[in-house]
């Protein structure tokens, strides 16, 4: 089961990096980027296993890995790379790609403190982009004596999740940092959220089960509660009735995804119940429960009263783009057993 679980620890890191590698490479092919930078994003695809196994024993959960030994191999055409990627980042410093890409190369190269600048230097020039929120929280953490997420670290990893609520190395890293801390239920919740993300069966998502008991038999099996203790939240659901305004059918287009959310009426912008469906659904009955936050401290029963809303994002993106369509079901309370009317009829600016 340890060996199971480090495999798949590298299996997800490799699937996140190829959704970054997979651009940088069309961007690089069309700005007529060196030879060589394609060489060294091939090479980091190669060593993204057994960089991820050293990784994940030093922020994950010593148990877990407990005699698991590897160690990334080095390949000349990195470094020769690397230093031709510093050269062209010291002329075009504003080249926010080419900092991700150094960013994870020194990372498998096991250069955490430089990884980290490197996140630094394309959050500067990309406040919003998730991958340098979660990367330079992996590299804060490789980084640190203790290898602990916290601080600014999980304060990205929050952030990264509330901009794009299914980040999956986001959810995982925020459960590794609720494990190291001892919330053990909160590391269980935490990826109980990731886990629908994943396909049923895979390597990965049996791991992540793995994890889950693991987290669950940390924080122990608490005893059924009696009625004078169970909270009076137990259950809560919204429902939620959402349709698009006839005059707003037109800007419809096929691909474009419906978010339908709750978020509480004083407090963070970020969703406490966010539910994500192909916009080709509407008109559609949508059901907001505590399952569905995205983070564990921050769900439907944390507050008395929500905002209901729904959007239209033709780019697929959690944060509102001009162009959206969006509707408001004003504020509810949270066991309120009516049906909450949307109706999707304003562009946001």
């Amino acid at each position: 089961m340890k060996s199971l679980f480090y495999i798949s620890a590298a299996v997800m890191t490799a699937v996140a990096l190829a959704l970054l590698l997979l651009p940088l490479l069309r961007h690089g092919r069309q700005a007529g980027r060196p030879r060589s930078l394609f060489v060294l994003m091939l090479a980091i695809a190669l060593v993204v296993p057994a960089g991820t196994a050293l990784l994940y024993r030093q922020i994950g959960t010593p148990a877990t890995l407990e005699g698991v030994s590897t160690q990334a191999q080095t390949l000349t055409d990195v470094n020769k790379a690397l230093d031709e990627l510093r050269a062209h980042l010291v002329a075009q410093p504003a080249d926010a790609q080419g900092w991700m890409l150094l960013a994870q190369a020194e990372m498998e190269m096991q250069q955490p403190e430089e990884a980290r600048n490197a996140f630094g230097q394309a959050l500067k020039l990309r406040p919003n982009d998730t991958g340098a929120m979660v990367g330079w929280a992996q590299a804060d953490s490789t980084a640190r004596p203790d290898h602990y997420i916290d601080k600014r670290a999980r304060e990205l990893l929050e952030q990264a999740v509330k901009l794009e609520p299914d980040n999956q190395r986001g959810l995982w890293l925020l459960g590794i940092s609720d494990f190291q801390q001892g919330r053990f239920a909160d590391a269980a919740s935490t990826w109980r959220i990731l886990q629908p993300q994943l396909q049923p069966g895979s390597t990965v998502a049996q791991a992540v089960a793995q994890q889950i008991a693991l987290a669950d038999a940390r924080a122990g099996t608490p005893a059924a509660p009696s009625s004078s203790t169970a909270p009076a939240s137990a259950g809560l659901s919204l429902q939620v009735k959402v349709a698009l305004a006839p005059a707003l059918k037109a800007k419809l287009a096929a691909g474009d995804t419906l978010f339908v959310y709750a978020r509480a009426e004083h407090g963070p912008p970020m969703p406490l119940a966010v539910a994500k469906l192909d916009a080709s659904q509407l008109p559609t009955t949508v059901t907001l429960d505590d399952a569905m936050s995205m983070l564990p401290s921050m769900k439907l029963s944390s507050v008395p009263r929500v905002v209901i809303g729904a959007r239209i994002s033709h780019s697929g993106n959690a944060v509102a783009q001009a162009g959206d369509l969006e509707g408001d079901g004003g504020t509810v309370e949270v066991d309120s057993k009516t049906p909450v009317n949307v109706v999707i009829d304003k562009v946001h600016d």
